[in-house]
């Protein structure tokens, strides 16, 4: 089944994010946990969560996605900082527990000149003192492009992260493909062997979900500009095969494109006509190469 939705705004709640991704023909969304450059959530609406959880159970929403705020940075060089990186953290997670299985992506966070490793350490510290094995969410690093002193800007990074938690089975990752791009990743030219490095560092069971977003920027910018899709450097044949290349096609995918819900609705569309159910690869394709390096 194709999973995909887009960012939606979590003012009205839950149902009200619910009805409008299935106005726009989504099936999932991802939204923030409070307002993105920080502060406090809104109290939760009991009756809001259980009439979302009865209204996306009609109608097959999948997997959403909550988003961090901005502002944490759990290896900043200042504790009050990553003090409330983790506080704020801790919060989400428990309330996310009302709408359990789904998963909590966030920024890694910047090293702000103490060093890759020195942020790596801090980083895998925050989520150690965070992570349960009780908690009904998966937590995803996303991806990131490599700009200032960003942490997560390589695969090798994001592992070594990963080899820190002690909770591991609760810690994944969210690839962001405008930040991969912009990381310099080529899965316009070379997906196959992109998706090959990231199973070899990473794991492909680690990966949970897609931020399927075009680039402004060439290869490599380590800028970080979102494009609507096929309008940037990446291209609409290259995220066709994004969304259906085996290794992939079965994940959440979430568009963060500059967008309105309009624009949305026509992203979707147009996705929805490009995606190949798993079933669409001939028998004699499917024969002469291995499930997950198909060419799309």
């Amino acid at each position: 089944m194709f999973t995909i939705g887009c960012h939606l705004s979590s003012a009205k709640g839950y149902l009200s994010m619910g009805q409008s991704a299935v106005s726009i023909g989504a099936n999932t969304f991802q939204f923030f946990t409070r307002n993105p450059r920080g502060g406090n959530a809104k109290a939760m609406d009991s009756a809001d969560v259980a009439a979302y959880l009865e209204y996306a159970k009609e109608h097959g929403i999948r997997q959403i996605l909550a988003h961090a705020p901005y502002t944490l940075n759990g290896c900043s060089a200042d504790e009050k900082v990553r003090d409330f990186a983790r506080r704020t953290m801790t919060d989400d997670l428990k309330r996310l527990e009302a709408t359990p299985g789904n998963c909590y992506n966030f920024h890694p966070g910047c090293h702000v000149g103490q060093g890759t490793e020195t942020g790596i350490a801090l980083i895998s510290e925050m989520l150690n003192a965070i992570l349960t094995p009780a908690q009904n969410t998966t937590v995803l690093l996303e991806t990131m492009a490599g700009k200032g002193s960003e942490v997560g800007k390589t695969f090798e990074e994001l592992r070594e992260i990963l080899d820190r938690v002690s909770c591991s089975e609760k810690a994944g990752v969210c690839l962001d493909t405008c930040h991969v791009w912009d990381g310099g990743y080529d899965i316009a030219g070379h997906l196959d062997e992109v998706l090959d490095e990231f199973d070899r560092v990473i794991g492909l069971a680690r990966l949970k979900a897609v931020h399927l977003n075009d680039s402004m920027n060439p290869l490599g910018a380590h800028k970080d500009r979102h494009a609507r899709i096929g309008e940037g450097k990446i291209g609409l044949e290259a995220l066709t095969r994004v969304i259906n290349h085996p290794a992939l096609r079965e994940l959440p995918f979430y568009l963060e494109t500059p967008n309105e819900l309009d624009g949305y609705a026509r992203e979707i569309r147009l996705l929805r006509g490009r995606y190949k159910a798993p079933h669409s690869v001939t028998a004699e394709t499917a024969a002469t190469a291995s499930p997950r390096t198909i060419s799309t």
